[in-house]
């Protein structure tokens, strides 16, 4: 089976899935053939996700005017490696005339209380049923350590409108299989006689391989699984370089030419232009979140890198795709402790206009504001000369400073600009490092025992106290 996961803990998930069928998916899978077919690293086993055959009712994706709400309000894309929090909780469920109380429990719940059952009290600390989508996560403490569960009652998705949320129904597990992202992550272990392998090829008993993952992880592809892959969910390609970064994979030549002919035809409604806030959610917040995961959890670069190669940074914005210099801007983003994602998005034609599209953090909005204000003051300055050049060759450290402190700029915005290449290099690197730090000679303890009352004049002779400080520095 999987190192790490104990035999009787596959006997107890098996039999309190009975009778409907329980497997292995995703992640889990797909790294044990690679660890025993083909030789790679076996890189461990924080969690592992199941999915379970059973039910019956329909669950709707919320409605349009929804569709740009943040994490947590629509359907999870249809991914191998589901993060927690995209599991919805405002969907409706129905079907046939039945209400889900009167149809049952779904699968993977009925699995979860039975296990949670049959363990030693205190072996599960943590336990979440998620209604909307009959899945459960569940915490198991096993003598290696605390293992986490993802149960999901396998479904089928639909999708009304490209990168919208899918409309989704409980299925079989061929058709769980069917919705996912790369043939590499559609493939299921089936627990319940799936210990044991096949001597030949050391394939493990049980393995459901309906679209050829197993030959495609021996040639490092990324597959799509259907030809309305990208069309349907745009996001997959941002998971693609995901694996790109983790696993060196690249896409299939079909898989190319699917990305390729996709992003010319543009078969979305919403296109660059449009107001952010219309965008679909796998344009916009899913589409975040996926970079999110690329920025913080995989070996960025190559990721990037991979995106660029395959002509998909055009899903953001049409200057990121010609942009040359992503990995310098990100590097020095990263030396000065800024987030990655908004060093990103300023080689944007409109920035904000990008992070409003998908729903950046309000910090990292504001960041974005304050920069693109900030290039904007310094490309003014710039045209101001006397036609030989800007004005700020001549500038002293106290005019440098009075520039960069102007409200809405903030110290953030300005290592954003140096990590950008944006204005002069030098004065801003200085006051970054060492100007905004300088204080006057007088002080505020000093002024009031001088008699001097708070107020607007106290405020003044300390300001007049730091210039005159900041004049003595050589630019």
């Amino acid at each position: 089976m999987l190192p790490g996961l104990s035999a009787p803990l596959v006997a107890l998930l098996a039999q309190a899935a009975a009778p409907d069928r329980v497997a292995l998916v995703g992640g889990a899978v797909r790294d044990l053939l690679r660890h025993r077919l083909h030789n790679d690293p076996w890189t461990g086993l924080p969690d592992l996700d199941l999915v379970v055959e059973g039910g019956h009712y329909v669950v709707e994706p919320p409605p349009a005017a929804d569709a740009g709400s943040p994490v947590g309000a629509g359907a999870p894309s249809a991914s191998a490696e589901p993060d927690r929090d995209a599991t919805p909780s405002g969907c409706a469920a129905q079907g046939d005339g039945e209400a889900p109380a009167a149809a049952g429990l779904p699968a993977a719940h009925r699995l979860a209380r039975r296990l949670r059952r049959s363990l030693e009290p205190g072996a599960v600390p943590f336990y979440q049923e998620h209604a909307a989508y009959g899945t459960v996560e569940l915490e198991v403490l096993l003598p290696d350590g605390p293992l986490l569960l993802d149960v999901a009652t396998a479904r089928r998705e639909t999708y009304p409108e490209p990168a919208r949320n899918p409309c989704v129904c409980f299925a079989r597990l061929e058709d769980d299989l069917a919705r996912r992202d790369f043939t590499i992550n559609a493939m299921a272990l089936v627990l319940g006689g799936a210990g044991a392998e096949h001597r030949a090829t050391g394939v493990p008993a049980g393995l459901l391989d309906p679209y050829g993952g197993r030959d495609d992880l021996g040639h490092r592809l990324l597959r799509f699984l259907h030809a309305r892959s990208v069309r349907d969910d745009p996001t997959r390609v941002l998971r693609g370089a995901r694996y790109a970064a983790r696993m060196g994979f690249d896409l299939a030549p079909d898989s190319q030419a699917q990305l390729t002919d996709t992003l010319a035809a543009w078969p979305w409604p919403w296109q660059p232009g449009d107001p952010p806030g219309a965008a679909p959610p796998a344009l916009g917040t899913r589409l975040r979140m996926e970079l999110e995961l690329l920025l913080e959890r995989e070996a960025w670069p190559r990721g990037l890198a991979a995106l660029q190669r395959w002509g998909a940074l055009v899903l953001l914005d049409g200057s990121l795709q010609a942009d040359r210099h992503w990995h310098r801007r990100l590097r020095w983003a990263s030396r000065a402790g800024l987030p990655l994602l908004p060093a990103l998005l300023t080689a944007a034609a409109d920035p904000v206009a990008l992070a409003e599209r998908l729903q950046l953090p309000h910090r990292q909005h504001r960041l974005l504001v304050g920069f693109v204000a900030l290039r904007r003051r310094l490309l003014e300055l710039a045209g101001q000369g006397d036609g030989q050049g800007p004005l700020w060759p001549d500038w002293r450290a106290d005019q440098w400073s009075a520039l960069l402190e102007e409200p809405g700029h903030g110290p953030e915005a300005v290592a954003l600009a140096l990590a950008a290449a944006v204005g002069p290099r030098r004065p801003l690197l200085r006051w970054w490092l060492r100007w905004r730090h300088l204080h006057g000679t007088l002080t505020a303890a000093a002024l009031l025992a001088e008699g001097l009352r708070p107020g607007p004049e106290l405020g003044a002779r300390l300001r007049r106290s730091r210039c005159e400080r900041l004049a003595l520095e050589r630019c």
